[in-house]
């Protein structure tokens, strides 16, 4: 008998309906919600030592990206790829989102004349959707294995063995 094979992919879309993903979008959104809450307590709490506005997001940044490498790999995306080169990864694309809040809080702070605590509000927006967007097909994707291909009949009825 004749044996086929064909590649089932468990690999889910960010935007799908099944309760997975909406979990996984549900258990996202708490995190990144504590993270933010830590991100913002510190921030503030710097500001009001007098800190630079930029010195205290960096700090504030550290603190919070320490905070969401372990929630989302443990909680979120529920991860088992190598801690080191995951982490590295992690902290390097959240670098960028570093960067790109410290130039808006510039543009915002100095070139607009915002309120540091109103443009922390208004850069979050940014940086949290872009912080998904980087887990979610960057880090803390599925390995190569999750590609099952499993043995099919003719018929393209999946055989067990």
């Amino acid at each position: 008998m004749k044996k086929y094979f064909s590649l089932k992919s468990n690999r889910q879309l960010p935007v799908s309906a099944s309760g997975n993903s909406l979990s996984e979008m549900f258990s996202y959104l708490l995190t990144g919600g504590a993270t933010t809450l830590i991100n913002y307590v510190v921030y503030l709490t710097l500001l009001h030592f007098k800190a630079d506005y930029l010195t205290a997001n960096t700090i504030a940044w550290i603190f919070a990206v320490s905070f969401a490498y372990v929630t989302n790999r443990i909680f979120v995306f529920h991860s088992e790829n190598q801690i080191g080169k995951e982490l590295v990864s992690f902290v390097s694309l959240r670098f960028l989102t570093l960067l790109t809040e410290n130039l808006l809080l510039t543009l915002f702070i100095q070139h607009c004349q915002f309120h540091p605590i109103l443009s922390k509000l208004a850069v979050s927006f940014v940086t949290v959707i872009a912080n998904y967007v980087i887990c979610k097909c960057q880090i803390f994707r599925k390995s190569a294995g999750y590609l099952n291909a499993r043995p099919v009949s003719q018929k393209g009825e999946e055989i067990h063995e």
